[in-house]
């Protein structure tokens, strides 16, 4: 799995001019998920961006994760994540397909309100306008 995660003052998903989706203080997350992604990759990614500590202390360090500062998360699908560059057009075959995709995104989301988050999101698949207001900016590529 793939995640962009961006340290954000606010964030926003709109589908049809709708939000759908927002949060304040937080992560916005852009998701992909690959071909042999597996329940425990998530399951890790879910534990790492939810324990990510990026968020200033009294020192100004970037020591708080996302619990210490009643942060949200705001979670996106993305395939794009998984895009062949090697020509000027880019492919999308090496994502995984949606009946792998959206089981895997969907325990994504879950794993994180487990862990007592608020997480908002878009939809699958879904053509989405998305908005954010990055704080830093502090932006955090997963690759697991």
């Amino acid at each position: 799995m793939r995640a962009v995660v961006t340290r954000v003052a606010s964030a926003a998903v709109a589908i049809e001019g709708r939000t759908v989706g927002a949060i304040d203080r937080g992560f916005l997350v852009l998701l992909g998920v690959g071909p042999e992604d597996t329940q425990a990759v998530c399951d890790k990614l879910a534990e790492k961006v939810c324990n990510l500590r990026v968020f200033e202390d009294e020192n100004g360090k970037m020591n708080r994760d996302l619990s210490q500062v009643g942060g949200a998360l705001l979670v996106v699908s993305q395939f794009t994540l998984y895009a062949d560059t090697s020509s000027r057009r880019p492919g999308f075959s090496k994502a995984a397909k949606p009946d792998l995709a959206i089981p895997l995104y969907e325990r994504f989301l879950d794993q994180c309100r487990a862990r007592g988050f608020a997480v908002e999101h878009g939809q699958f698949g879904a053509d989405m306008q998305v908005s954010s207001v990055n704080d830093g900016p502090v932006t955090i590529l997963f690759d697991l």
